[in-house]
C-alpha cells in the first residue's frame, strides 16, 4: 500500500511539471515567459508552414514525404502546445472572474485558441501571421500595455 502511494504521488509530480506549471495556488507565477514560449511556439509554426510550403512545390521523393510528415507534426505540437498554455494557464489560472478586463481577456484568450486551429488546419502562412497577432492582442488585454518582446516576424 505505502509503495503504490508514493508511485502515485511520484506520477502526479511528474505529470504537474510536464505541463509547465500546475494548478496550486502558490503564487509564483511567469506570465511574460507564457507569452515568450507561445511566440517561440508560432515562430515555429510560421516555420513549418514555410518549410511546407517549399517542400510541396519540389519532387515527391520519398525524403521530401518524410520531411513533410515532420514539419506537420511539428506545427500541431507548437499549435497544441499554445492552446494548452491558454487553457491551463490563462484561463483556469490567471484571468480572473472578479477582474474589470476579463471579458476583454477571455475574449483574446479565445482568440488565441482559435487562431492556434487554424493553423493546425492550414499550411497558409497568413494563419501563423494572424496567430502571432492575437497573442500580442492577449498581451495587450492582459497586461494593458504595448508588447515588447526582442523577436518577431
Amino acid at each position: 500500500m505505502k509503495r503504490g502511494l508514493i508511485s502515485l504521488f511520484s506520477m502526479l509530480m511528474v505529470a504537474s511539471f510536464a505541463f509547465g506549471h500546475c494548478q496550486v495556488p502558490c503564487g509564483i507565477y511567469g506570465d511574460q515567459m507564457r507569452f515568450e514560449q507561445m511566440l517561440e511556439d508560432e515562430h515555429t509554426i510560421s516555420k513549418a508552414q514555410m518549410q511546407l510550403n517549399e517542400l510541396s512545390e519540389g519532387p515527391m521523393d520519398a525524403q521530401s514525404i518524410n520531411q513533410i510528415g515532420r514539419w506537420i507534426a511539428a506545427k500541431e505540437e507548437h499549435a497544441t502546445k499554445i492552446q494548452q498554455t491558454i487553457a491551463s494557464y490563462f484561463m483556469a489560472q490567471r484571468i480572473k472572474v472578479d477582474n474589470p478586463k476579463y471579458v476583454k481577456q477571455l475574449t483574446a484568450a479565445h482568440s488565441v485558441i482559435l487562431h492556434a486551429m487554424k493553423c493546425k488546419q492550414s499550411a497558409d502562412p497568413a494563419t501563423a501571421k494572424a496567430l502571432e497577432k492575437s497573442i500580442f492582442d492577449l498581451y495587450r488585454a492582459y497586461e494593458g500595455k504595448e508588447p515588447d518582446f526582442e523577436h518577431t516576424h
